[in-house]
C-alpha cells in the first residue's frame, strides 16, 4: 500500500491503473479507523482492482470547534489497518491540500438535509458535500463506499451524486456492531468504561423498539424509545425519529412506507453518538 499526500500524486498513480482498465473503489473516512471502516475497505477490495481510502478530518463539517479539536487522530494505526485490509492507496492530505482556498459552495438537498442532523448541526451536510465532492473529483472512482450508520449522510450523498451527474455507484454497507450491540464509531474511543456501559442502552432500546413496534403504532414506539433513553443513566436524547428511509420524512403510520427507519442521536457524557434501526 502506498501513502499519498497530494491530489496530483494520487491522480498520477491512478491514471496508470485506470489506463489498464482497472476499476477504482473509494472509501472516504476521517480516520480513527475501526472494524466498521475495515468492512467498507474489504468490500471495496473485493469489488475493485484498486481501493483508495482517504483519511482526512474535514473541518468544514464540524459546527462545533471543540468537537473538531477532540476528534481522534490515529494515522499510523489507520495505515496499518488499511494495509491488512488490502487497500491500494491511503490518501492522507493536509487541510491546505483539500482547501487551498475557502470553499464557498452551497449544497442544498431539502428536505433530506433540513431534518434530524441537518436541524441540529447547521452547516454539517454542506461540509460533508464539499469534501465528498472534492474526493470524487480527485479520484473519479467507479464506486464509493459509505456506512449505513450515517444513514442520513448516505441518502444526501446519493442525491448529490444524482443531481451533480457523477458517474459512479454509491454502495451502502450495513452497520457493524460490537458483540454486545454497540454500533462501532470512532467517537467510542472517547467513552470512559462507565460511559461505554451506559451507551449500550442506545442499541438495546432500538432492538427492543423493533419488537415493540410489531404491535404498537408509530407514536407509541417513539414514546417508548424516548422514555427508555430518558430513564437510562448518563444518556441525554437529542432526537429520535421514525422516518421513510428514502425521503427521511417522519411517518405517522406504519402503512405510510415499506421502508421505516428509526434514527437516533444521544449524548453519552459529552460524546455524541448516532445509531439507527430498520423496522420493515
Amino acid at each position: 500500500m502506498k501513502v499519498v499526500h497530494t491530489i496530483k500524486d494520487l491522480q498520477t498513480e491512478l491514471e496508470v491503473l485506470k489506463a489498464q482498465g482497472k476499476k477504482v473503489g473509494l472509501v472516504p473516512t476521517m480516520g480513527a479507523l475501526h472494524a466498521g471502516h475495515a468492512s467498507l475497505v474489504r468490500r471495496s477490495v473485493s469489488e475493485n482492482a484498486v481501493t483508495v481510502v482517504s483519511i482526512f478530518v474535514n473541518p468544514t463539517q464540524f459546527n462545533d470547534k471543540n468537537d473538531l479539536a477532540k476528534y481522534p487522530r490515529t494515522v499510523e494505526a489507520d495505515c496499518r489497518l488499511l494495509e491488512e485490509c488490502g487497500a491500494t492507496f491511503a490518501f492522507v492530505p493536509s487541510v491546505e491540500e483539500m482547501y487551498p482556498r475557502p470553499d464557498t459552495r452551497k449544497f442544498s438537498y431539502a428536505p433530506l438535509d433540513t431534518v434530524m442532523e441537518g436541524a441540529f448541526r447547521p452547516g454539517h451536510f454542506n461540509g460533508v458535500c464539499q469534501i465528498v465532492s472534492k474526493l470524487f473529483d480527485a479520484v473519479t472512482p467507479d464506486r464509493a463506499y459509505f456506512g449505513e450508520k450515517d444513514f442520513q449522510q448516505l441518502a444526501i450523498i446519493r442525491e448529490m451524486v444524482r443531481q451533480m451527474g457523477y458517474k459512479l455507484e454509491i454502495v451502502g454497507c450495513p452497520i457493524v456492531r460490537e458483540q454486545d450491540g454497540l454500533a462501532l464509531s470512532s467517537r467510542n474511543s472517547r467513552l470512559s468504561t462507565e460511559e461505554r456501559g451506559n451507551a449500550l442502552n442506545i442499541s438495546r432500546t432500538l432492538f427492543a423498539s423493533r419488537s415493540f413496534a410489531s404491535s404498537h403504532p408509530v407514536a407509541e414506539t417513539c414514546k417508548m424509545v424516548e422514555e427508555a433513553i430518558a430513564s437510562s443513566p448518563g444518556l441525554r436524547l437529542e432526537y429520535f425519529e421514525i422516518v421513510d428511509g428514502d425521503t427521511l420524512q417522519k411517518i405517522n403510520d406504519w402503512k405510510d412506507t415499506a421502508y421505516a427507519v428509526g434514527c437516533i442521536t444521544v449524548f453519552c457524557g459529552d460524546v455524541r453518538l448516532i445509531d439507527n434501526i430498520k423496522y420493515n
